[in-house]
C-alpha cells in the first residue's frame, strides 16, 4: 500500500503531487467503505419488518414482500444508470443524492398507514437511491483508483456492505423488540444522512483531479471529459453486451447469487427461524454473524481472484452455497446449536464472494465497458433476488413452511455452478509483429 510513484503529467494537466508514504487511492477506497456501510444499514431492517407490519397492518407477507422485492429489482436496475452518471456528473454527487433519498424514503415510512405507502417509500425511493450506492459504485471506484490490487479493492468493497449489516442488524433488532419498528426506520434515515457530509468533503471522483497516478499505473492518467448521454449510453452498451455469450452466462449466475443470499436469506432467514420458536433478536444476530464472515470471505475471495482462474472459484462458491441450502430446513430449531452456528459461519464466508470474480470477469471481457455490463450484471442479481424475495413469501402463505424455496435455491446454486465452468475466456490481444522480441 506504500506505492505511489511520481509519474510526470501531460502538457495542460495538474501537476502530480510528491510521493507519498500511502497512495491516495486508499484513503479514497476508505471513505468508499465507510459511505457503503451507513447505505447498508437500511439493507438490515427488511427481514425485521415482516412480522411487525404484518401484525399491525395486517398485510400479508406476499405484500410485504413485494415491497421488497420492488426495492431489490430497482436495485439492480438503477445500478447500471448510475454507474454512466458517475461517468457524467462525478461519483461525489451521485452518491451524495443517493444517500438523502434513502434517507427520505426511509423517514416517511413512519407515517405510512396503507399497503401501497410502504411500496413507494421502501419499494421505489429507497430501491433507486440505493441502486445508485450499488456494487456498480464499488467498481467505479476500483476501475478509476487502482491498476494493482483490483480483486482484493473490489472484494474489500463488497465487504463493507456486510459490514454494515453486521453494524446495524443487531442494533435494529433490538429497537424493534423494544420500540417496535418505526424508531428503526429513523435509525436507518439518520445512518444514511450522517454518511453525506464524508462524502462530499473526502470522496474524490478521479486521481487526476489531485494529480497522481492510479494505483500502480506506470503513467500519468488525464481525467477522461463528462461523459454526455449517460441512459444511452447505458443502454448502448447492454445492447452489444447482451450479443455475448458471457454476458448470459454472467447474468444468470449472478441472478441466482442473488436469489440465494439478499433475496432468501436476507429476507426470509429471520420470519423463517421464528417460525420454529427462535426469537426474533436470536435470529438478527444469527444473520449479523453472516455479515461477519462475509468480510473475511470476500476480502478472501479478493485475494484468491487476484491469483487464481475465477471460473472456478465461481463453480466452487456456488457448488457449496448449494450444498449448504439443502441442510438448512433440518438445521432450524427454537434455539441456536452447534450445526447451525457452522452453517451461518460456512454461509458467511460464500455470501459474496461471488463478487470479485464476477467483476474480474467482467473486466476481462469487456474492458472500459465493465463497470456498466457489470451494473446490468447486478440488476441481473436483483431481478433474482426479488423474484425470491417475493415468491418466498408467497410460499410460507401458501405452505405453511419456506422449505421448499430452500429445496429450489439449492438446486438453482448446482445449475450456477456449471454455467460458471462454460464462460470462455476471451482471447489475448495479438501482439503487433514489430513488438515481437528479436
Amino acid at each position: 500500500m506504500s506505492q505511489i510513484s511520481e509519474v510526470p503529467a501531460p502538457a495542460g494537466a495538474r501537476s502530480p503531487k510528491k510521493a507519498a508514504r500511502i497512495h491516495r487511492a486508499w484513503f479514497v477506497a476508505a471513505v468508499t467503505f465507510v459511505t457503503i456501510i451507513g447505505a447498508a444499514a437500511f439493507r438490515s431492517l427488511p427481514s425485521l419488518l415482516i412480522d411487525p407490519l404484518h401484525q399491525e397492518f395486517g398485510w400479508s407477507r406476499g405484500t410485504i414482500g413485494a415491497a421488497v422485492s420492488i426495492n431489490l429489482a430497482l436495485y439492480g436496475l438503477t445500478a447500471p444508470f448510475a454507474a454512466a452518471l458517475m461517468d457524467r456528473y462525478g461519483i461525489r454527487r451521485v452518491v451524495a443524492v443517493a444517500l438523502t433519498v434513502i434517507a427520505v424514503g426511509s423517514g416517511l415510512t413512519v407515517w405510512m398507514t396503507a399497503a401501497w405507502q410502504l411500496l413507494l417509500c421502501w419499494g421505489l425511493l429507497v430501491g433507486l437511491g440505493s441502486g445508485s450506492m450499488a456494487l456498480a459504485f464499488a467498481a467505479t471506484v476500483t476501475n478509476r483508483w487502482f491498476t494493482e490490487r483490483r480483486g482484493l479493492v473490489s472484494g474489500i468493497l463488497t465487504a463493507a456492505s456486510a459490514s454494515g449489516q453486521l453494524i446495524f442488524l443487531p442494533l435494529l433488532s433490538w429497537i424493534v423488540t423494544r420500540y417496535e419498528w418505526r424508531p428503526a426506520a429513523v435509525t436507518v434515515a439518520l445512518a444514511a444522512l450522517a454518511v453525506v457530509p464524508f462524502v462530499w468533503l473526502l470522496l474524490r471522483d478521479h486521481p487526476a483531479d489531485i494529480g497522481v497516478a492510479p494505483y500502480g499505473a506506470k503513467e500519468f492518467v488525464e481525467k477522461p471529459p463528462p461523459v454526455t448521454g449517460a441512459a444511452h449510453r447505458t443502454v448502448t452498451v447492454l445492447l452489444k453486451a447482451v450479443r455475448t455469450g458471457p454476458f448470459w452466462l454472467l447474468a444468470g449466475t449472478f441472478a441466482i447469487c442473488g436469489a440465494s443470499t439478499n433475496g432468501l436469506i436476507q429476507t426470509h432467514f429471520v420470519p423463517a427461524a421464528h417460525d420454529h420458536g427462535m426469537p426474533i433478536t436470536a435470529a438478527a444476530s444469527l444473520l449479523a454473524v453472516i455479515g461477519v464472515f462475509d468480510v473475511v470471505g470476500t476480502i478472501a475471495s479478493g485475494w484468491f481472484t487476484d491469483r487464481f482462474e475465477p471460473r472456478r472459484l465461481l463453480a466452487v462458491y456456488y457448488a457449496l452455497r448449494g450444498v449448504s441450502l439443502l441442510f438448512l430446513p433440518l438445521l432450524l430449531a427454537p434455539s441456536v446449536h452447534p450445526p447451525m452456528i457452522f452453517f451461518i459461519v460456512f454461509y458467511g464466508l460464500d455470501w459474496v464472494a461471488t463478487v470479485p470474480p464476477t467483476l474480474a470477469l467482467c473486466r476481462e471481457q469487456y474492458g472500459e465497458d465493465s463497470a456498466i455490463v457489470f451494473g446490468w450484471v447486478l440488476a441481473s442479481h436483483q431481478v433474482g433476488a426479488a423474484l425470491v424475495a417475493f415468491l418466498g413469501g408467497v410460499a410460507r402463505d401458501t405452505f405453511g413452511s419456506y422449505d421448499v424455496v430452500w429445496y429450489a435455491s439449492g438446486a438453482l446454486c448446482a445449475a450456477a455452478a456449471l454455467m460458471a465452468l462454460v464462460i470462455r475466456r476471451r482471447p489475448a490481444a495479438p501482439v503487433p509483429t514489430g513488438a515481437l522480441p528479436a
